[in-house]
């Protein structure tokens, strides 16, 4: 006899739980300790040696999973003479387990739809029931936002984290800003005075637009990745490259810069346009309308 079946046999004298159900508990808590720390040094070992975040945090993520599997079949195997009794005790009760907790069920099955549809995946900024965000992370009932503003406010990080429960993603309509492709359409609509030159401006504008590092090169990635899911979407734009569009409201001219941009770096383009305009204003080459 062992040190620990001695030790139940110990217990069972001051418990009177026997000493068999006594060893399957100790051995489930020993089995789940392990597990624990074999998780610690999994996350050890990814956060010190998986220099990119985006792998080290999928790298983790798996680990555990596989980890959980473990803790699983051991309690089972260590469980297994009294699943029996366990089972005829479920059949009991599984009507009032089903509506106690049908909503943990819907939601464990909705993240087994994320994973195989994947509507949304890691890093995707998408906009779910008013909130706009980037997904940061997806588990078994739930996954998490990082909130942004909306883009009268830049679409900056608010610092906030939204947890969502997962049946959101088979119940509630979900905007996915770079899903298949991504990038975005944007504009920036600039006002003129009535006698502006209208050629005039939109060839400064386009020079702009077309000169800006961020934007010039994205029309071929974006026919590149058209090009790739075409056969799934039927998606299609006549034209990717920058267009500027007139318009006469009310008393002014109102140009609009259209073009295709990174959702997270809608920002940084739009600072770096303006700028450029404001400094063709100054210079006399724009008529903006006060």
């Amino acid at each position: 006899m062992n040190i620990l079946e001695t030790f139940c046999k110990y217990l069972e004298i001051h418990t009177t739980i026997p000493s068999n159900i006594l060893y399957s508990i100790i051995l489930s808590i020993i089995a789940y300790l392990f597990i624990k720390i074999i998780k610690k040094i999994t996350s050890f070992i990814c956060l010190h040696f998986e220099k990119n975040s985006k792998k080290r945090y999928l790298h983790n993520q798996k680990y555990n999973i596989v980890l959980d599997i473990i803790l699983i079949l051991s309690w089972y195997v260590i469980w297994s003479q009294y699943l029996d009794k366990l089972i005829t005790i479920i059949s009991f009760v599984s009507a009032a387990l089903t509506l106690a907790l049908r909503e943990v069920v819907f939601n464990f099955f909705s993240g087994i739809y994320i994973k195989l549809k994947k509507p949304f995946s890691i890093e995707d900024r998408i906009e779910i029931d008013g909130t706009i965000g980037d997904v940061v992370n997806i588990n078994s009932l739930s996954f998490e936002v990082l909130e942004v503003n909306d883009k009268e406010n830049g679409e900056q990080s608010t610092g906030r984290i939204i947890t969502f429960p997962n049946s959101y993603a088979s119940t509630k309509p979900i905007k996915n800003y770079v899903k298949e492709f991504k990038y975005i359409w944007d504009e920036v609509n600039i006002k003129l005075t009535l006698d502006s030159d209208v050629k005039k401006a939109k060839n400064i504008l386009y020079k702009i637009i077309n000169n800006n590092e961020i934007v010039k090169s994205i029309p071929k990635k974006m026919e590149n990745q058209i090009n790739t899911i075409s056969l799934d979407y039927r998606i299609y734009f006549n034209k990717l490259k920058p267009i500027i569009y007139t318009s006469v409201v009310e008393d002014h001219i109102e140009l609009t810069i259209r073009f295709l941009v990174h959702p997270k770096k809608i920002r940084l383009v739009e600072n770096d346009v303006w700028l450029k305009i404001l400094e063709c204003y100054q210079k006399g080459q724009l008529n903006l309308y006060k």
